[in-house]
């Protein structure tokens, strides 16, 4: 049995929750929570598999508990959201900060068109996230005095103008994703794709969180539009984002891969198809093999290929999976990523290429 905690104020949405877990054989609500405060008792109490949560509570907070609770007792978190509003999302990011591991939007009530879809995609959410083994989070102040600097390879002498960097992540990439963009130069010689996998309604959400800390500019990708240096384009819901000839970026519906529509394994493999050596592959945290193969692909095809190292990855399987089959030229923490991507574009700019 999967042991849930429901941590939610509204006593409608606490019994709509229950009957929803209720529907499926495997999962056991052990406890509910008013608010965040009530949650830290109950996590110590009870020993939840997974928490899902709320994030605007009396008292305490989702993102305060969220925080708490990964720096005390670390548990697997959910965020339930009842809205894809801009503010309501800055929220919700701020708790995947602080280590929760997805966000999906509440269902809909029984009887609405899109319940059935919905109530199903939490069921696999949540029994997903119940698998993973989360560890502590350490305090930010205490974390910036325990983390070294990373050993960031020098960036090679012999490589072709690099036009493209492309990433792919998901589960735990949105705060992986904030500390490589962040960390970029402004004048970063090359854009930057990213396919994130998350929940829909999200993304353009996801895009505005990002944007607040991300040294380059970030927009939703646009069919037929062209990548910009020092620009980031993420994929918008529901399309493969896939790079063609010009370069221009081309947004497709074709059938999802691995599931997964955008999937990195698109972006990946048309990088390679268009750019070949030109180009830079990171694949970062997340569950399942999606760009794994087509990783090993661009560097087949000279591209240099990042992976995230196990010791930052929420999830290593993505990057774990590309290192098993060599596909990564470099394994690198978040912070060492963004600094090769500055050292390949101060060598871009520097005329050694």
């Amino acid at each position: 049995m999967i042991r849930v905690l429901i941590v939610e104020d509204s006593p409608v949405a606490q019994e709509f929750l229950t009957h929803i877990f209720a529907s499926d054989p495997e999962i056991e609500v052990v406890g509910i929570a008013e608010n965040g405060l009530e949650a830290i008792d109950l996590v110590n109490l009870k020993s939840p598999d997974v928490i899902t949560m709320d994030i605007h509570m009396p008292i305490m907070d989702g993102f305060e508990a969220t925080r708490k609770i990964m720096e005390t007792i670390p548990t697997p978190i959910v965020i339930v959201s009842s809205s894809t509003r801009s503010k309501e999302v800055s929220s919700t990011f701020r708790a995947m900060e602080a280590g929760a591991l997805a966000v999906i939007l509440r269902p809909p009530g029984i009887g609405h068109p899109d319940y059935d879809a919905a109530y199903k995609e939490l069921i696999r959410t949540v029994k997903t996230m119940s698998e993973i083994k989360v560890v502590r989070r350490f305090p930010e102040r205490t974390r910036k005095q325990v983390l070294s600097r990373p050993v960031v390879p020098q960036t090679p002498e012999a490589i072709p103008d690099i036009q493209l960097a492309a990433i792919g992540a998901s589960t735990g990439g949105p705060p992986v994703l904030q500390r490589i963009l962040s960390g970029v130069p402004r004048d970063l010689t090359f854009p930057v794709l990213i396919v994130q996998h998350i929940a829909a309604g999200f993304v353009e959400g996801f895009r505005e969180w990002l944007a607040n800390t991300s040294s380059i500019p970030l927009h939703m990708a646009s069919h037929g539009g062209y990548p910009l240096p020092g620009h980031g384009y993420i994929a918008p819901d529901g399309f493969h984002m896939e790079i063609a000839a010009g370069p221009r970026i081309a947004l497709s519906d074709r059938p999802p891969e691995n599931g997964l529509r955008p999937s990195v394994a698109a972006l990946f493999r048309s990088v390679s198809q268009v750019l070949g050596p030109r180009a830079v592959g990171i694949l970062l945290t997340g569950m399942g093999r999606d760009g794994v193969e087509e990783l090993k692909i661009m560097k087949e095809r000279g591209a240099i290929t990042i992976a995230q190292d196990k010791e930052s990855s929420v999830v290593h399987g993505m990057p774990g999976e590309a290192i098993k089959i060599d596909a990564a030229t470099y394994v690198l923490p978040p912070e060492g990523i963004a600094e090769f991507l500055a050292g390949l574009s101060k060598r871009g700019k520097g005329g050694y290429l």
